[in-house]
């Protein structure tokens, strides 16, 4: 069985919701007049950044994907050899 110091607590939690929720939605109000949508010019160059750099990585781990292949490829065929 609960105490009665317990059950205060529960009640004076469930009782401070309303004005918790309250406080955190005008925090998220003021916090959202804070924010700004980017330019359409800022949007080209960070698209033109990751497009650049997708394609700087893919042909890098291309590079050393083809370079461990050839690798093991002859470490196999050393060993099927002998």
């Amino acid at each position: 069985m609960a105490s009665v110091a317990e059950q205060n607590t529960l009640t004076a939690t469930i009782r401070s919701w309303p004005e918790r929720i309250k406080i955190f939605y005008n925090d998220v109000r003021t916090e959202m007049k804070k924010v700004t949508a980017p330019s359409f010019k800022e949007v080209q160059a960070t698209t033109l950044v990751v497009l650049v750099t997708v394609f700087l990585f893919a042909a890098y781990f291309w590079a050393v994907d083809l370079v461990i292949g050839h690798g093991i490829d002859s470490v196999f065929r050393y060993f099927k050899q002998h």
